[in-house]
Formats: structure tokens, C-alpha cells, sequence
């Protein structure tokens, strides 16, 4: 894998994915295991949907289980102290405010990787488009995020760790 693709990623996310990666390893591997075993119990595997939803759903589980491997092998964990707090970017929390909306409320996000994305958790990909036009912003600035329901004019109210 030696040209794979480098993971920007905080600490954080890092070692979400190592919890995930070992839930899936353990727990899940034994669930499935148990299903496999009951679906056989009941024979004649030609016709068993049990027998097929658990080779279906332990197949799902095998390729989640390499991409978190390969994710967390290519895996760069941002320093925090490293990242500048003087321009929005990756680690930063910003708090915008979109000038479009009548209500005009302050948003508060912090810039991740695609990985560790969640916008409901206050978390945004720097490669989503409102992620990608806040970085390099500076307080002060107002950027336009071209999104799917039309473009959003931001303010940067503030930039932090």
C-alpha cells in the first residue's frame, strides 16, 4: 500500500476508529458467528435465507473490518500544536454565522477529514463544501459555500482549537 491515499485525521477520530475497528474484530465477529451457527442448525444450506443473511451481513463486516485497518495504517494524526488559529483550517473550531438566514443564529463547527465527518455532531469534512470554503478564512470574512440547496454567504465570527 505505498501509494495509498494519506487520512488526515485528529486524535480523536483516530482512536474512534481503533474502538470501532476492535468492536468489530470481537463482538461483532461473534455475533455473526452465532448466526452463522443457528442458520446451519436448521440444514439444507441451498435454500437457508438465514444461512445467506449471515454470510451477506459477515462479508459486509470482513470489508468494513480492511477499510478500518487501511484507514488507521494510513492514518496522520494533525498535531494541535501545529494548527494556526489565525485562519480556519483543519482542527480548527470555527463559529460562522450564515448571512442568508433570517434567523442569523451562530453556527460552531470544527474542521475534520471526510472520515471523521458528522455536520449533526458539529463536526465538518474539509472537503464538504461549506468545510471547503471556510479554509484559509479569516475572522471577519465572509466566504460563499456553493452547497446543494444553493450558495450560503458565511461569516467567520471566530477561530479556536
Amino acid at each position: 500500500m505505498a501509494d495509498a491515499k494519506r487520512l488526515v485525521i485528529t486524535r480523536e477520530g483516530l482512536q474512534k476508529m481503533k474502538e470501532e475497528l476492535e468492536y468489530k474484530e470481537t463482538t461483532e465477529k461473534m455475533r455473526i458467528a452465532e448466526q452463522l451457527k443457528v442458520a446451519i442448525s436448521y440444514g439444507d444450506l441451498s435454500e437457508n435465507a438465514e444461512y445467506d443473511a449471515a454470510k451477506n451481513d459477515q462479508a459486509a463486516l470482513e470489508q468494513r473490518i480492511n477499510e478500518l485497518r487501511a484507514m488507521i495504517e494510513n492514518a496522520v494524526v494533525v498535531d494541535e500544536a501545529n494548527i494556526d488559529t489565525e485562519t480556519v483550517g483543519f482542527g480548527t473550531r470555527v463559529t460562522i454565522v450564515d448571512l442568508d438566514d433570517e434567523d442569523e443564529e451562530e453556527e460552531i463547527y470544527t474542521i475534520v477529514g471526510t472520515s471523521e465527518s458528522d455536520p449533526e455532531g458539529g463536526k465538518l469534512s474539509n472537503e464538504s463544501p461549506v468545510g471547503a470554503a471556510l479554509i484559509g478564512a479569516h475572522v471577519g470574512d465572509v466566504v460563499t459555500a456553493l452547497t446543494p440547496a444553493g450558495a450560503r454567504r458565511l461569516r467567520v465570527l471566530n477561530i479556536a482549537l
